[in-house]
């Protein structure tokens, strides 16, 4: 039931991503004031983490899916338990060497893709409030509350 806000988010960032490009190929120069500002709300946003849930779902479903094909097998007990844990290790590994790839990359990328498309789509005034946004002790104590719905 609370999926479908953090599928929403995750689509919404994905999009914003990918319309950046275009929003970079249309920005000018950003005034250092904007620039600074929208350095400050990327520090505060993190919107590589998206990018990171995105690149390690596959390994979540994959163990539920085998773990669900291992039980349908009808296979000793100890065997199951035998290659989940062989698959564990193999997710692990997958999950270690895409995460670091992944944020990365959209590290990088922030600067060409999301940090012009709030250039273009926000004034000075706009990105101070969405600082402040960002910055709220509301926000943070909102947030710290969010595990426990779930």
């Amino acid at each position: 039931m609370h999926a479908f806000p953090r599928t929403f988010r995750s689509l919404a960032l994905t999009a914003l991503l990918a319309g950046a490009s275009l929003a970079h190929a249309q920005s000018a120069a950003v005034d250092a004031d904007k620039q600074k500002l929208i350095d400050q709300i990327l520090t505060l946003w993190h919107p590589e983490n998206a990018v990171v849930i995105a690149v390690q779902r596959p390994a979540a479903e994959a163990m539920e899916k085998s773990k669900i094909a291992l039980q349908q097998a009808r296979l000793p007990q100890p065997k199951v338990e035998a290659a989940m844990k062989d698959i564990a290790t193999d997710v692990q590994k997958y999950v270690d060497t895409v995460t670091p790839l992944a944020t990365n990359s959209a590290k990088k990328n922030l600067p060409t893709t999301v940090a012009p498309m709030l250039a273009q789509n926000f004034s000075v005034d706009e990105l101070k409030q969405l600082l402040a946004l960002l910055q709220s002790p509301v926000k943070s104590k909102f947030e710290k509350l969010i595990p426990q719905a779930d």
